[in-house]
């Protein structure tokens, strides 16, 4: 059979079409080289490339009762090896979108831990250097952080002045600050002290 010879192709269909075993064969012998290197240059992939070739003729196969109305064999042959080449590239990139989003999800998962685990240590730190503080500083630290008071607020609390108040708290900060930078603390601390500003 001459390379592209379109009535003994037609033929071979119409063989196909009959169930005949054989002239299935020997079309898929005709194409197979054809068809696997038109695929392999999309995928890149000798084994993806294969394994849809064999697809495309499972479909050629299956749908043989259909075949006597194909005008043009190769090209009905070649478009159902494009398409499910393309159903292949569309497949694997949503499984790469979705390995990107787990691994996406993952990683935020992951930090988010390592920020709990971060400000648990942060929190309990900055909570032992406010102890070392005097029971006063303590207290208006507390309101004006834990309790949300204004500085007015805590200054009719304490019977303090609201400039005095306020003094306390900064002076409260930079204590906090002190001793985070002597015990070269985590970047999530300074954040958290960011929270206290």
């Amino acid at each position: 059979m001459a390379l592209y010879d379109l009535t003994a192709e037609k033929l071979l269909l119409k063989e196909i079409s009959d169930g005949n075993s054989l002239a299935f064969n020997k079309m898929f012998c005709l194409y197979r080289g054809k068809i696997l290197a038109f695929v392999d240059s999309l995928v890149h992939s000798k084994a993806d490339a294969e394994e849809i070739v064999q697809e495309t003729f499972l479909v050629i196969w299956q749908n043989r009762d259909k075949l006597l109305s194909i005008e043009h064999p190769r090209n009905y042959i070649y478009t159902i090896a494009r398409n499910k080449t393309y159903d292949y590239l569309a497949k694997i990139s949503r499984t790469e979108k979705t390995i990107n989003n787990a691994w996406i999800n993952t990683s935020t998962s992951l930090n988010n831990i390592d920020d709990q685990i971060n400000l648990k240590e942060s929190t309990f730190l900055i909570n032992k250097v406010l102890q070392t503080l005097s029971l006063q500083k303590q207290e208006i630290f507390q309101m004006s952080r834990a309790q949300h008071m204004s500085h007015e607020e805590i200054a009719q609390a304490v019977g303090l002045s609201k400039s005095r108040v306020k003094n306390v708290i900064v002076e409260v900060l930079k204590h906090l600050k002190y001793h985070i930078a002597k015990h070269h603390i985590s970047v999530s601390l300074l954040l958290l002290l960011n929270y206290f500003l």
